[in-house]
């Protein structure tokens, strides 16, 4: 059984604005549309990722969602979103006061919607409304108050069925830690008694303390520096991105989230301001190979002359909309300059490269410490995954066995 959600909007800009400046997306709208859905009590279950964006006149954007079985909301209400209502533009930008009726039925909102409305990162939210589906769909949840009954058995019983389907032991450990963290989540809130099922259920092991993700050699990575060419627009673009990834080793969606206003003067130090996991921002000093780069990349784009709060990496095929790359674009230039420069090394991405500056970095006798804020980890351990001094092959038994 599915339904059909229609939206519109009087947002009071053009559709170009619009798309310029909030870089709308299915997803991104979705989401947008649940908070205000929730807020207003009227969606009863998490959309899936299906839906329909359409402009009707200069400002009017509609959204059609089509929502089936996903994760419970468990929000009861008999009203569907835009069932003649639209949301003014001071609604949509909070300038208001709550009613008193959306008072109480945001007084009302269950733990467990609590608990997943406070992910701040989408592929988080994505990946724990993933797992909580699985959990419900095995157990056979099909209500909040249905939490209060679960104990470790059911966990127990879920965990030989992951290990039965295959899974992988770092995925279910993430699914485990999905649900733990609700059912701490609902205890805090009193939504339940006794203890966290979840607590006491062994996570698979950790299979190496090195890490699956591939980390290049130095000199790949100099062969992987070198490979765009110098002349083009496009090769000098791509020769600062290479630079600001392999040398301040940051994730695919930080990297396109840079805009020329986060290149930032700190105690006469250029550095780079990076927006990270939940909304964390740290400074990285910019290394001069980047800058310098950057520099020449940006003389020649000249996109920045106009405004700072631009994006600083940019398209520069098709329509230019005023949006830069995206996470996705990043990975797809790595994959070409990797197999361009003869890199052949199994599951290269962005990520290789963020693993392959912080054990450099390791390497060189950077502080462990230090490395784990440069990377932006909020533990440590996950930091001690690419310190792989111990295991370099150059340092091998293997070399010192004489015949």
């Amino acid at each position: 059984m599915r339904t059909v959600i229609t939206q519109r909007v009087d947002l009071g800009v053009d559709q170009s604005h619009w798309q310029q400046t909030v870089k709308v997306g299915v997803h991104k709208v979705q989401t947008w549309i649940l908070q205000i859905g929730r807020a207003f009590g009227h969606i009863g279950h998490e959309p899936k990722h299906h839906g329909a964006i359409e402009w009707l006149g200069v400002s009017v954007l509609q959204v059609r969602l089509s929502v089936g079985r996903g994760l419970p909301y468990w929000v009861h209400s008999n009203h569907t979103l835009g069932r003649g209502q639209a949301l003014t533009k001071g609604q949509l930008n909070d300038q208001r006061r709550l009613t008193s009726v959306e008072f109480q039925t945001l007084a009302q909102v269950p733990a467990a919607v609590e608990w997943f409305a406070n992910l701040d990162n989408p592929r988080t939210r994505r990946a724990y409304q993933n797992d909580l589906e699985d959990f419900c769909g095995f157990v056979g949840l099909a209500s909040a108050d249905e939490f209060r009954v679960v104990t470790r058995s059911h966990v127990l019983a879920w965990r030989a069925q992951l290990e039965h389907r295959g899974l992988a032991g770092a995925t279910i450990r993430r699914k485990l830690a999905a649900l733990a963290s609700l059912f701490d989540h609902l205890l805090e809130n009193n939504a339940i008694a006794g203890g966290n099922p979840v607590h006491g259920v062994k996570r698979p092991r950790i299979e190496s303390n090195e890490g699956k993700t591939p980390a290049l050699g130095a000199h790949q990575a100099k062969a992987l520096l070198e490979a765009p060419d110098e002349i083009t627009l496009k090769g000098q673009r791509d020769r600062a991105l290479l630079a600001v990834l392999l040398y301040h080793g940051l994730r695919r969606e930080e990297a396109a989230l840079l805009q020329v206003s986060d290149i930032q003067e700190r105690r006469g130090i250029q550095h780079l301001k990076i927006h990270g996991k939940g909304g964390k921002v740290r400074y990285l000093p910019l290394h001069p190979v980047a800058a310098g780069r950057i520099h020449q990349y940006l003389e020649s784009s000249g996109h920045h002359l106009v405004e700072r709060k631009v994006p600083l990496f940019i398209p520069l095929r098709g329509k230019l909309t005023g949006a830069g790359i995206t996470a996705n674009g990043i990975y797809m230039v790595v994959a070409a300059y990797a197999k361009k420069a003869g890199i052949k090394v199994d599951g290269l991405g962005v990520h290789g490269l963020r693993a392959t500056a912080a054990t450099n970095a390791l390497e060189h006798e950077a502080d462990i410490a230090k490395v784990q804020a440069w990377l932006g980890h909020a533990n440590i351990s996950t930091t001690k995954i690419y310190d792989r001094r111990e295991n370099r092959p150059e340092d091998s038994p293997t070399y010192k066995v004489k015949y």
